[in-house]
C-alpha cells in the first residue's frame, strides 16, 4: 500500500470517526433523519454546482467535503436501522462500475464514448429495466430532464445524424409555435415546450450544457441589471420611475461597463 493511498484511508477514517461521535454527541445531528437531510443534501449540490461554474476550485474544495459528509450521514443512519453500512454502500457502487464497465473489467471492446455510452445503456436494459429512460429521476429540472432524455435514447441509436438536422427541427418548431399564438389556441404552452426541446437536443449537437449556459446569462443579466441600477442611483433617479427609453440607454452602458 502506497504511502498516498494510506492517506486516503486515514482521511476517510477520520470523517467516519467524526460522524460517529457527532451523531452519538450533538443534538442536532442525533435529531436528523433520511427526510430531514434531503433538502440540506440538494442545497449543498446546487452549492457544489455554484462553485463549478464560478470555476472556484478553493470552494469546490469545500463543496466536495459537504457533499461528502452527507453521503457518510446517510450511511450512517442506514447502519442504525440495519439495512446498509458504508461498507455495502461503497462496494456496491464498486461492483456496479465494475459490472458497467465491461471494456476495462471484462473482453468488450469500446474505444470511444459514444460506444461506452452504447454499452451502458445495454447492460441496464440487461439488468432488468424495461426502459431506457426508467433511470431519469422524476424530481429532475425540466430542462436538465430533457438532457438527460436526449442523452439516453442517443444511447440505442434515437438519435439525429447531425446538428444541421437539429437545426432544422427548431426551426420548425419554432414556426409551429408562432402559429398557435396567433391563432391564441390553447396549444401555446405545449409547442413552446417543444420549442424547448428541441433547442436543447441542438445545445448538445454543439456540445453546449444547455443549464451552465442559461445559468451564465442569468448571471449576466444580474450583473448588468444590477449595474444600471447603480447608474440610476447616482444620477439621484429611481429605476422604477424611468422610462423605457431611458432604461435602455442605461442598459447599454451597464452592459459596456460590465465586460
Amino acid at each position: 500500500m502506497t504511502q498516498e493511498m494510506d492517506k486516503r484511508l486515514v482521511a476517510f477514517q477520520r470523517l467516519l470517526d467524526i460522524m460517529d461521535d457527532l451523531r452519538e454527541k450533538c443534538p442536532w445531528d442525533k435529531k436528523q433523519t433520511f427526510e430531514s437531510l434531503r433538502h440540506l443534501t440538494i442545497e449543498e449540490t446546487y452549492e457544489l454546482a455554484d462553485a463549478i461554474i464560478d470555476k472556484d476550485l478553493n470552494e469546490l474544495e469545500g463543496e466536495i467535503g459537504d457533499v461528502f459528509l452527507h453521503m457518510v450521514f446517510y450511511s450512517k443512519l442506514g447502519s442504525e436501522v440495519g439495512v446498509f453500512d458504508v461498507t455495502s454502500v461503497l462496494n456496491r457502487i464498486c461492483d456496479k462500475l465494475v459490472h458497467r464497465h465491461p471494456h476495462i473489467y471484462g473482453d468488450v471492446k469500446a474505444e470511444t464514448e459514444e460506444e461506452v455510452k452504447a454499452n451502458w445503456e445495454k447492460i441496464k436494459l440487461k439488468e432488468g429495466k424495461k426502459s431506457v429512460l426508467e433511470g431519469v429521476p422524476n424530481s429532475l429540472p425540466a430542462m436538465v430532464k430533457a438532457a438527460r432524455i436526449q442523452e439516453k435514447v442517443k444511447g440505442v441509436g434515437f438519435d439525429w445524424e447531425n446538428a444541421e438536422q437539429v437545426w432544422d427541427k427548431v426551426k420548425e418548431e419554432i414556426d409551429e409555435l408562432k402559429v398557435e399564438v396567433e391563432a391564441k389556441s390553447d396549444l401555446i404552452e405545449d409547442e413552446f415546450g417543444d420549442v424547448l426541446f428541441s433547442m436543447i437536443n441542438y445545445a448538445r449537437f454543439i456540445d453546449v450544457n444547455p443549464e451552465n449556459a442559461l445559468e451564465k446569462t442569468n448571471r449576466k443579466f444580474i450583473a448588468r441589471f444590477q449595474k444600471m441600477e447603480d447608474i440610476a442611483r447616482e444620477k439621484g433617479e429611481e429605476i422604477s420611475d424611468l422610462n423605457f427609453e431611458t432604461l435602455d440607454q442605461y442598459w447599454e452602458q451597464a452592459k459596456k461597463e460590465t465586460k
